[in-house]
C-alpha cells in the first residue's frame, strides 16, 4: 500500500485544464454583444439628435446622418442585403463550435455583431420590414459614410485576413498541423 502511495506521489501532476472552450465562446459572445450594442446605441443617438443630411464636424471628419444602401447601390432591393446578413449570421453561428483561437473569437464576434447591427436596421427601420434603411453617420475625408456595425465588419475581415496569411485556422492550428499556442495567437 505504501508503494502505491509513493508511486502516486512520484507521478507528475498534469496542470489543471482551463476551460478554454468556455473562454473562447465567452470572448466571441462578448465581442458580438459589444459591437451590436455599441452600434445600436450610436444609431439611437444619431436618430434622436440629428436630422437626415445634417453634418456635424468632428476634428477632420464628420457625423452625417445618412440612410440608405451602401454607396446608394441597390436602394430598391435592400431585402437582398437582409438575406445576406441573415445568412452571414447563421454561417458564423455554425462555425463557432470550431473556435480554437482568441483572435478568431474576436473576429467572428465582431463580424456577428456588425452583421446583426445592420440586419436589425434592415428589418425594423423605415420604410418597411426587410427593406429598412441602415443609419450611417461617420464620414472620413474623401471616404464613404459608415457606422459602427460597418467598422466592426471591416475590422473582423482585416483580422481574418491576417490570421489567414499567418496560417492560423479557425481551430487555432497552424498550416503544418500543430496547435498554435496562446503566445502565437
Amino acid at each position: 500500500m505504501t508503494d502505491d502511495l509513493a508511486a502516486d506521489a512520484a507521478r507528475p501532476v498534469p496542470p489543471p485544464q482551463r476551460p478554454r472552450r468556455a473562454v473562447l465562446l465567452s470572448l466571441f459572445a462578448g465581442f458580438a454583444v459589444f459591437a451590436y450594442v455599441l452600434d445600436q446605441l450610436t444609431k439611437l443617438w444619431v436618430t434622436s439628435t440629428m436630422v437626415e443630411g445634417e453634418r456635424i464636424p468632428v476634428l477632420h471628419w464628420y457625423f452625417i446622418r445618412n440612410s440608405g444602401a451602401a454607396f446608394s447601390i441597390g436602394e430598391n432591393i435592400t431585402w437582398v442585403f437582409s438575406l445576406i446578413m441573415a445568412g452571414v449570421a447563421v454561417a458564423i453561428l455554425f462555425q463557432v463550435r470550431r473556435l480554437g483561437s482568441a483572435w478568431w473569437s474576436l473576429a467572428l464576434g465582431l463580424l456577428l455583431g456588425g452583421a446583426l447591427g445592420n440586419l436589425t436596421d434592415r428589418l425594423f427601420r423605415e420604410p418597411s420590414f426587410g427593406m429598412g434603411h441602415v443609419v450611417d453617420f461617420i464620414q472620413l475625408p474623401n471616404f464613404a459614410i459608415f457606422n459602427v456595425a460597418d467598422s466592426a465588419v471591416v475590422s473582423a475581415v482585416g483580422i481574418i485576413c491576417i490570421l489567414t496569411i499567418r496560417g492560423i485556422a479557425l481551430d487555432g492550428s497552424r498550416v503544418g498541423g500543430h496547435k498554435d499556442g496562446d503566445a502565437h495567437e
